[in-house]
């Protein structure tokens, strides 16, 4: 006699997928709570994976967060000199897929300390430095860090905010005035 669970083939699990599922569903959840609202249970349940498996895949908690900022914000914009135009396009054009997680994500966690380091070792290896060494002459970190300001502003007030007055019916007539704030710090 054969007992019916033994018999039964063992489904596998399709660990890139689970480990995808569970980057979605932590996105979507750290976008809407932070990272102090979120708990790997949650995100779990979210994923519809066992909890454990936060812990097998990213290790923790901090670790699962590290993993969501960096895809979060790894649409780069080209910032600085000879780039500015395109810069002001997209961000004045629509982006297609609703409110800016990454900026979501970055609002609602960057009240605790853990987070906010993360996030900021992020934008410092991913994007001041590059942006810093695009610009010449004087206080080229401080004026990459106002150029990075101004455009996480201009997708806060569009994206997260939805504020009309940056629809894309008025995109055309804004992209100019972008640019020259660009270039201003650029300069």
């Amino acid at each position: 006699m054969t007992n019916d669970v033994e018999s039964a083939p063992r489904r596998r699990r399709d660990a890139a997928a689970t480990r995808e599922a569970v980057l979605i569903a932590a996105r979507e959840v750290f976008a809407e709570f932070g990272y102090d609202g979120a708990g790997t249970r949650e995100i779990a349940a979210a994923a519809g994976v066992d909890a454990r498996l936060i812990g097998r895949y990213f290790g923790s908690k901090e670790g699962l967060f590290t993993e969501v900022v960096e895809r979060a914000f790894e649409k780069t914009l080209l910032l600085g000199p000879g780039h500015n135009h395109e810069a002001a396009r997209a961000l004045l054009s629509d982006h297609g897929d609703g409110p800016a997680d990454g900026l979501l994500i970055a609002l609602r966690s960057a009240s605790n300390e853990r987070a906010a380091a993360i996030m900021r070792a992020h934008l410092e290896a991913n994007y001041h430095r590059a942006v810093t060494d695009g610009l010449a002459g004087p206080h080229a970190a401080g004026r990459a860090l106002l150029l990075i300001a101004v455009c996480s502003g201009v997708q806060l007030m569009r994206d997260v905010l939805g504020h009309s007055g940056l629809s894309d019916d008025d995109a055309g007539e804004l992209v100019p005035y972008l640019e020259a704030a660009l270039d201003a710090i650029v300069a």
